[in-house]
C-alpha cells in the first residue's frame, strides 16, 4: 500500500513544477522573495544602526560622566581691589585640607588664555578682561569630600569665590544617556514589529498563491507541521539573506565612519562628531550585538512564518468542519 508521504510527494511534484521537480511547495525564486529580502535587509540595517548609535552615545555619556565626576572646579571672579594670585593660593590650600581631595591645581594664566582662544582668538591680554580664574580639584570617586562644608569654608575665607561640583552636568548626562538608550530600544522594537507584519503578509500571500496545493496536501493527510516546515525553511533562507546583507551594510557604515574619524582627527568637524558619538568604534561587544540582531531577525521570521501557516491550516480545518 502506498504510504501517505509518497502520495504527498507525488502531488507536490505534479502540482508545483511538474514530474521532474523537487518536493518544495514554494518556488526557490520569485519577485516577492526578492522584495522580502530587500525589506528584511533594510529593517536589519536600520535596527543595527539605531542600536549601535544608542550604544555609542551611551558609552560617550558614561565617559563624560566618569570624567566630570572625578573633578570639581573653584571659580574666583576678579575685581579692581583684589589680589587674584593670593586668592587662588588660599582656595587651593583650603580645599587640600579636605578628605577626599586627591589634588588641587591652579589653572595658570597661559592655560586660561588657551581656554578662551576659540572665542577671543590669540594674542589678547587677559588682564584687560574680567576673566575668572580656576582651581581644578581632583576628587576620590569612592570617597568624595563634603562639598557643602567645602563651599561654606571657601565662601567665608575667600572673596568672589564659587564652587561647582558638576552635579548638574552629571545629572543631565545620566538623563541623556537613559533617554537615548530608551529611544533606541523603542525604535528597535518598532522595527522588529514592522518586520513581523511584513513576514505575516508575505507568508499569507505565498499561501494564497498556492492555496490549491496546500488544500490538496492537507486533505490527503499532510500534517500541519510538514507544510509549516516547508514554508519556514523557505522564509528562513530569505531572512538570512536579508539580515546578513543588512548587518554587513551596518558594519561597513560603522567601519567607514570610524576610519573617517581617525583620519580627520584634530579637525573641528571630527572633534565635534567624536564629542557626541565617540570614535565610532563599537568594539567586539557592538559587533556581537549586530550579529545577534541578524540571528534574532532570521529566527523571528521563521517563527512568524510557522505560526502563520499553522493558524491558516487551523482555519481550513474549522471551515471544513463547519461545511
Amino acid at each position: 500500500m502506498i504510504e501517505v508521504r509518497q502520495i504527498i510527494q507525488a502531488v507536490m511534484k505534479l502540482t508545483v513544477r511538474g514530474p521532474s521537480a523537487g518536493t518544495s511547495i514554494l518556488p526557490a525564486r520569485s519577485v516577492s522573495s526578492h522584495a522580502l529580502v530587500a525589506v528584511i535587509a533594510i529593517m536589519t540595517f536600520l535596527s543595527c544602526l539605531t542600536l549601535g548609535a544608542a550604544m555609542m552615545v551611551s558609552d560617550t555619556a558614561s565617559s563624560w560622566q566618569s570624567r566630570i565626576s572625578r573633578e570639581a572646579t573653584i571659580q574666583i571672579r576678579p575685581s579692581d581691589t583684589f589680589d587674584m594670585e593670593a586668592a587662588l593660593e588660599a582656595a587651593r590650600a583650603i580645599v587640600s585640607e579636605f578628605d577626599g581631595v586627591l589634588s588641587a591645581e591652579i589653572v595658570d594664566r597661559e592655560s586660561t588664555a588657551r581656554l578662551l582662544e576659540p572665542w577671543l582668538g590669540s594674542g589678547f591680554d587677559i588682564d584687560e578682561l574680567p576673566v575668572p580664574r580656576l582651581v581644578v580639584i581632583t576628587i576620590d570617586e569612592t570617597s568624595p569630600p563634603d562639598f557643602a562644608a567645602m563651599r561654606e569654608v571657601l565662601t567665608a575665607q575667600v572673596d568672589n569665590v564659587s564652587l561647582d561640583d558638576h552635579r548638574n552636568w552629571v545629572d543631565h548626562l545620566v538623563a541623556m544617556s537613559r533617554a537615548t538608550t530608551t529611544i533606541g530600544l523603542a525604535i528597535l522594537v518598532l522595527m522588529l514589529g514592522a518586520t513581523i507584519l511584513t513576514v505575516v503578509f508575505a507568508t499569507r500571500g505565498a499561501m494564497s498563491s498556492s492555496r490549491h496545493i496546500i488544500e490538496v496536501l492537507h486533505f490527503v493527510g499532510a500534517e500541519a507541521g510538514f507544510i509549516a516546515r516547508e514554508y519556514r525553511t523557505h522564509f528562513l533562507r530569505i531572512a538570512l539573506k536579508g539580515a546578513v546583507s543588512g548587518g554587513f551594510a551596518a558594519v561597513m557604515v560603522f567601519a567607514v565612519s570610524g576610519w573617517w574619524t581617525a583620519r580627520n582627527q584634530a579637525t573641528p568637524g571630527a572633534d565635534q562628531t567624536a564629542a557626541f558619538f565617540g570614535t565610532f568604534s563599537l568594539g567586539l561587544t557592538g559587533y556581537a550585538i549586530i550579529a545577534m540582531i541578524v540571528i534574532v531577525i532570521a529566527l523571528l521570521t521563521a517563527l512568524t512564518t510557522h505560526l502563520t501557516v499553522i493558524s491558516h491550516l487551523a482555519d481550513l480545518d474549522e471551515g471544513s468542519s463547519a461545511g
